[in-house]
């Protein structure tokens, strides 16, 4: 077989679908974003960043940079091993009561990333639980799809939040056998929100254990930042709460909150956890800082929802349509994979606007959007830039505009 052939034929397929992806080489600079330096073969210039997942800013914080600083100083660079061979240091330890206390569980556990944690717990409870089935959204992020389908354990798929197909699935599987439910709480595409507390009703009324991904509203909602299920006052009911340290955190990693017990079964168990090494101390350090910090301010959770509302009605004002949900995201669509990325690169080439392409396989064909996070650190000049470059790229694509 002729390799070098087949990788360049299934690469020249996404170009012609308009689907091949490529990276905008940025520059991250303190106390600058949303603003990044975008690197060319032509030079260099800077852009404003439209679609971070550092929605809060939390990245650029004074506490978080000087104690990522300051561990740096005092621990060195890495953590020197995996968390159970000389990798385990004082760092992770404050970390992980910081997280069990945010999301009022006995105990919490920290990964490398949000993919990692959802991977492995998923994994390791379908493998070690004998006979259990796992009931997933059919929109659960890949990482809970890859962690699932590695358990090899049965799977059961329910439409997205739809409590009557869950319940049915729930009455159809084998009463005696072991459940878990597993969902999330803000979905990242679409910015739509789970029906929470009806599905810990479910799981209590079949005896399935619920594990709900917070990862795109941990330090977003609630009066703490512990995410919709604190907001909802409903944290206790669930089993496992899981979330990130990279996105409204502002640094890098992933982790789960749970009992005691259950946190130690991943941690013996998880081949993801076990072998990898720890995330460096810094990084810990930078997490711990901004979850205090995110635990006492609501100032960045206001200010974030403002520039949302305002977004929102400036579109609006001009028929850009953009899917409606309750939370802090905004795809603005598009439905055409060629026009998606063509309109991300004149925002980025002729306004100076960053702002990614979604196409397929991450979201449906005909489905192609501008996944837009407005962030607090966005002025009224930033969005009105946005909305009013959108607004011509609108007409010259010919594209379709929403009715008020």
């Amino acid at each position: 077989m002729d390799f070098e052939a087949f990788f360049k034929s299934e690469l020249d397929g996404l170009h012609e679908e308009g689907r091949y992806r490529v990276f905008a080489d940025l520059e991250r600079q303190r106390g600058q974003f949303p603003r990044a330096t975008r690197y060319t073969e032509n030079g260099s210039h800077d852009v404003t960043v439209w679609c971070s997942n550092d929605y809060l800013g939390m990245g650029q914080n004074q506490a978080v940079v000087e104690a990522m600083k300051s561990t740096i100083d005092h621990c060195g660079a890495g953590a020197g091993g995996t968390r159970n061979i000389s990798g385990t240091n004082h760092y992770h330890v404050l970390l992980e009561q910081e997280l069990a206390d945010l999301h009022g569980k006995e105990s919490a556990l920290i990964f490398t990333s949000g993919y990692i944690s959802n991977w492995a717990t998923l994994g390791t409870l379908g493998q070690k639980i004998p006979g259990l089935i796992i009931f997933s959204d059919a929109l659960n992020h890949a990482s809970m799809i890859e962690g699932i389908r590695y358990a090899k354990c049965e799977r059961v798929i329910w439409k997205h939040n739809d409590l009557k197909d869950l319940e049915a699935k729930l009455k159809a599987a084998d009463p005696k056998a072991p459940k878990l439910i597993a969902f999330e709480s803000v979905y990242s595409m679409d910015g739509d929100i789970a029906p929470i507390n009806e599905i810990c009703d479910l799981a209590d009324r079949y005896g399935a254990m619920t594990y709900l991904d917070e990862v795109h509203a941990v330090g977003m909602y609630g009066p703490r930042g512990g995410g919709v299920a604190e907001r909802e006052g409903i944290m206790d009911r669930l089993t496992i709460i899981e979330g990130t340290l990279g996105k409204a955190f502002g640094v890098m990693g992933g982790y789960i909150t749970a009992s005691t017990a259950l946190c130690d079964f991943i941690r013996s168990f998880a081949s993801g956890f076990i072998f990898t090494t720890a995330l460096p101390p810094s990084l810990a350090a930078g997490a711990v800082a901004s979850i205090r910090h995110l635990k006492t301010s609501q100032i960045e959770r206001f200010a974030h929802q403002e520039r949302v509302r305002r977004l929102r009605s400036l579109l609006d004002a001009r028929g850009i349509p953009h899917m409606p949900n309750p939370s802090h995201i905004v795809p603005v669509m598009v439905g055409d994979a060629a026009k998606c990325k063509w309109i991300s690169d004149i925002l980025l080439d002729n306004f100076n606007i960053y702002v990614q392409p979604i196409n397929y396989p991450t979201v449906p064909k005909k489905t192609e959007r501008l996944r837009i996070t407005p962030t607090p650190l966005h002025s009224d000049a930033d969005i009105d830039h946005l909305v009013g470059a959108l607004h011509q790229l609108w007409s010259r694509c010919a594209l379709a505009r929403a009715v008020a």
